[in-house]
């Protein structure tokens, strides 16, 4: 019998969810004035940061099953400000604290610096309705 692989893992699932944030990411930024457009971005913002988060712990199990501690423990912490600053951006999205998005944002970006998106890239715009099931 042969292996079973997972074509969906949290490793793809990671990478795409940052490209899908930098592009949003760079739409917020072009932005004039806040609308459904801008909301919709900085909540899609926030839900893809805590799946990134929730996709961390899947990916380390393994490394630990195997004695990888100082890896696992390296990879959660290049991770874990994920969590918190996808809730910051919920809270601030919330409150309509735009400067407060803005300012999230610039960190976001900056943590994503080295990610490149293909000019003819297959992503879409996943953030439509984003603050709908943020409020869920």
């Amino acid at each position: 019998m042969s292996r079973v692989i997972n074509p969906e893992s949290s490793g793809k699932e990671r990478t795409k969810l940052t490209k899908t944030i930098v592009k949003a990411i760079r739409e917020l930024m072009v932005q004039k004035e806040p609308n459904k457009l801008t909301k919709d971005l900085a909540a899609y913002i926030s839900i893809a940061l805590m799946e990134i988060s929730k996709t961390v712990d899947v990916s380390v199990v393994a490394w630990e099953k195997r004695g990888y501690w100082l890896k696992a423990d390296r990879f959660r912490l290049d991770w874990e400000w994920t969590g918190t600053l996808g809730e910051q951006m919920k809270d601030s999205l919330l409150n309509e604290d735009w400067a407060g998005v803005a300012l999230l944002s610039a960190k976001i970006a900056q943590k994503f610096s080295n990610i490149q998106i293909a000019q003819n890239n297959r992503l879409g715009e996943p953030w439509h309705d984003a603050l709908g099931k943020l409020s869920k």
